[in-house]
This record gives C-alpha cells, sequence and structure tokens, in this order.
C-alpha cells in the first residue's frame, strides 16, 4: 500500500493530512523563533528555558485527555475543540505583546500537538491492517514533516522582513488564520466517529495490562534519549543564531535540511520495519538522537550546521516505527489512551530535563550537549539489552497458550 492508495481510501485522513500540513504551518513560522522572541521582547534565557520545559509538561498533561477524546467522543471533535484552543492562544500572543503573554498563550496552543497525536495513532490503528502499521504512521509523519520544513523559511523571510519582534506576530496573524480554515476542513469532510470512540472508551482496563513489560522497556529508554534531545533543544537556534552568527534565514534552511532528511527515509524504513521487525530500526533511530548534540558542538560554520541538521532528520528514522511499536503493544480496546499515557509519563519525567536545560546551558554550551549525550547512550543501552518487538512478545507467549 503506497501513500496514495491510502489517501484513496480514506477522505478523513485526506483532511486530516491537509489539517496537519495547515496547522502545522502556522505553528512552525512562529513557533520556531520564539526563543529570540522572547529574548527580543526583554525576557531571559530562563523564560526561554521555563517555555520548553513547560512545552514538554503541558503536552504531558494534555497527552492523556486527549486520548481518552480519541477513545469517548472521537477523534473529530476532540481535533475540532484543540483547534479552537490553538486559535485562542494565538490570538493572547498578538495582543498582549510580552513573554508572559507568550507563556501563557502557549497553555493552548500547546494542546493541539498533544491532542493530535493520539488522535491520529488511533484513527491510523483502525485505516490499515496491523502488520502495515508503520507505513501508516509514517505517512501521517511524513505530511506533517512538510510544513515543518516549510515553516521555519518563511518564519525566517518574515523576520528578515519586518524585525523579529512584528516577523513573529505576522506569522502567529498567519496562524490563526490557517487554524480558522482547518476547523471548517474538520466539521465538513471529517467522518464522525463518536458513536464507536464512546463504547471503546466506556472500557475499564487496569494500568497493568496497558503497559505490559514491553512497552515498559520501551518507555524507559524513550525517557532517556528524550532527555538527550530536550536538554539543548531551546538553545539550538540561540547557539546557531547568536553564538555562532547565521542568520535566521539560513537557521530556517537548516531546519528544511532536517525535515527533508526525515522525510526521504519515512516510508522505506517503514516499510523495513513492517518486514523485518521494529527493535533494530528504533535502535539505529536512538543513536542519531546521541549523536546529534555531540555533532553540534563542534559545529561553527554553515557547511558544519549543515552536517548536524542531517544527522537530525535522520533522528526521525524510525519515530514513526516507535510509535506504531507503541500502538502494537497496546491493548486493542485502548490504543489512543494507552498511548496518551505513554506520552504523559514520558514527557512529565523528561520536562524535568527540559527545566534544566538552562542551568547546563549557563555553565557551558558544552557541558549542556555533552550531558545530552550521555542520557542518549544510557537510552540505546536500556533498550538494546531490554527492548522487544511485537514478534518478539507474541513467541514468549505462545508457549504459554499450549
Amino acid at each position: 500500500m503506497n501513500i496514495g492508495d491510502f489517501l484513496k481510501r480514506n477522505k478523513t485522513m485526506v483532511a486530516m493530512v491537509v489539517m496537519v500540513i495547515l496547522v502545522g504551518l502556522g505553528e512552525k513560522m512562529a513557533e520556531r523563533f520564539l526563543p529570540l522572541y522572547i529574548l527580543a521582547i526583554g525576557g531571559s534565557t530562563w523564560v526561554v528555558g521555563g517555555l520548553n520545559a513547560m512545552d514538554n509538561l503541558l503536552s504531558a498533561l494534555y497527552s492523556l485527555p486527549g486520548g481518552y477524546a480519541a477513545d469517548k467522543i472521537g477523534f473529530k471533535r476532540s481535533l475540532f475543540l484543540f483547534t479552537a484552543l490553538a486559535m485562542g492562544g494565538y490570538l493572547i500572543v498578538i495582543l498582549f505583546r510580552s513573554w508572559q503573554a507568550v507563556l501563557v498563550g502557549a497553555v493552548f496552543f500547546i494542546s493541539w500537538t498533544a491532542v493530535s497525536l493520539p488522535a491520529v495513532m488511533s484513527l491510523v490503528s483502525k485505516a490499515v491492517p496491523k502488520e502495515r502499521r508503520a507505513l501508516g504512521v509514517s505517512i501521517h509523519s511524513f505530511f506533517r514533516r512538510i510544513p515543518m520544513a516549510l515553516g521555519p523559511i518563511i518564519g525566517g523571510l518574515l523576520i528578515g522582513a519586518y524585525g523579529t519582534k512584528n516577523g513573529v506576530l505576522v506569522a502567529f496573524g498567519a496562524a490563526f488564520i490557517m487554524a480558522g480554515f482547518s476547523l471548517f476542513l474538520i466539521q465538513r469532510y471529517m467522518d464522525n466517529d463518536a458513536g464507536e470512540g464512546k463504547d471503546r472508551g466506556s472500557q475499564k482496563i487496569p494500568f497493568k495490562d496497558m503497559f505490559n513489560p514491553a512497552l515498559r522497556s520501551l518507555l524507559a529508554s524513550d525517557i532517556l534519549i528524550r532527555f538527550a534531545e530536550q536538554i539543548p533543544y531551546a538553545f539550538v537556534v540561540v547557539w546557531a543564531v547568536n553564538s555562532n552568527g547565521l542568520t535566521a534565514l539560513q537557521f530556517g534552511v537548516l531546519t528544511t535540511i532536517e525535515m527533508v532528511t526525515a522525510m526521504l527515509v519515512y516510508i522505506p524504513v517503514a516499510n523495513l520495519s513492517d518486514k523485518y521487525g521494529k527493535k533494530r530500526f528504533v535502535l539505529i533511530t536512538f543513536g542519531f538522537f546521541t549523536a546529534f548534540p555531540v555533532v553540534l558542538l563542534f559545529s561553527h560554520s554553515f557547511p558544519m550546521f549543515v552536517v548536524a541538521f542531517i544527522i537530525r532528520g535522520l533522528k526521525e528514522f524510525g519515530e514513526p516505527t516507535r510509535k506504531a511499536l507503541i500502538m502494537d503493544l497496546a491493548p486493542e480496546a485502548a490504543k489512543a489512551r494507552t498511548f496518551g499515557l505513554y506520552y504523559l509519563i514520558r514527557d512529565v519525567i523528561v520536562s524535568i530535563a527540559a527545566l534544566s536545560s538552562a542551568a547546563l546551558w549557563n555553565i557551558a554550551p558544552a557541558v549542556n550537549f555533552l550531558v545530552a549525550a550521555g542520557f542518549g547512550v544510557a537510552g540505546i543501552i536500556v533498550f538494546a539489552i531490554f527492548g522487544k518487538d511485537l514478534t518478539m512478545v507474541s513467541a514468549q507467549k505462545a508457549p504459554a497458550s499450549k
């Protein structure tokens, strides 16, 4: 099943793909440059670190309600509600121009990404056969990267034309308009799955049944890997622009290189992981997560940053495969809830790492980057020893069923 066949068979997924592109484009035009905007309007590096920590924490807290919403009231109503809330967040940033307003507005627009992922995973689990689930998740990831690639370039051009403050505000205005159009798409073209979702959501499933040992091992290693990602995350743009003299447009180009790299590997890796098993591809992904902060430390020119961001793009090598593995290991009656709870646990813990990022950065950028890489190594070791594939889990259960 290729991308074209998948989309032809599912108009709801077509509408979701268009929505992901529109909302994502508006989001990435502005959100990627929020650290620079905060510093430009008088915020400190602690505010930048706090925003990143809040991003992780609120995304975690919204993930579980997002999963329950997808299971109980359906992904259509969930996406409509949270897109409307995101629009409210954009308005707050536009109307009240202070770093405090950015933090308040982020409470609302962060929620869209958090709630959409469990809903999309629930939709994919119904739209494609289990043995092609990695391909289904990869299709979503592929189109999700289009705005990630284009948004920062447009945002960089707006900053170049209007300055940091006004450029970011114009980007948020565009985000508001595109999110509004997405509400129309959701209401007009998405199927209403409220009845089926409500039936599934009414089933009570114990935590131990939602999280089997294989899923717990994946979660533990993923937490360590996200420490490696989030410790330097908010300061990558500061390192590139303020510390090494790149322009906002150049940073936008780097982000595009990252996203194009990711998009080139999504579908081939999905096909391979569906055929040969997911664990090895997730391990390779964890390796790229670990390598990025090390290469970034030695990046002082645009060509070297290109190398670093290609590696950053390759960290998406098996990310759809990892999401598909979560859905594989989750119980059939509570996939969206399990996915949301997984992200709740992971991101609440990882938000601590994001909060510590400013302290590590203020010691030295090298300390920030190397501590991040150390956590990445730990995550690789944990998953290499304890991580399992669905086929391995099934093989272990088989003797007991005889």
